[in-house]
């Protein structure tokens, strides 16, 4: 009985082992990997362009697109850029209602 215990325990533990690599070398795999499309993708640094007197309210990088959030005059507006390029792809003003 105790030797069957031992047995399976063994089993279990190697599974276990073969699972934690499996994860380590998918996640190693995609840091390595710099063919995806990512801010570290990015060949260098870039400036872009905003209006005289606008501020940066926030900013977010998603699905290859990077937005900025800007308030222009009291205004409100999210503009978004391609990550790689850092070409415009879009633009939102926000207004209120009278």
């Amino acid at each position: 009985m105790v030797a069957r215990a031992r047995t399976l325990m063994i089993i279990s533990g190697l599974t276990t082992i073969i699972a934690i690599a499996a994860v380590v070398s998918v996640i190693g795999y995609r840091m390595l990997n710099n063919s995806g499309p990512g801010i570290a993708a990015m060949a260098g640094d870039g400036i872009i362009a905003l209006p005289k007197g606008a501020r940066v309210v926030s900013t977010a990088a998603s699905g290859g697109r990077l937005a900025v959030l800007i308030e222009v005059g009291g205004a409100t507006e999210l503009r978004t850029f391609d990550i790689k390029t850092l070409k415009p792809t879009g633009r939102l003003q926000f207004t209120t209602e009278p």
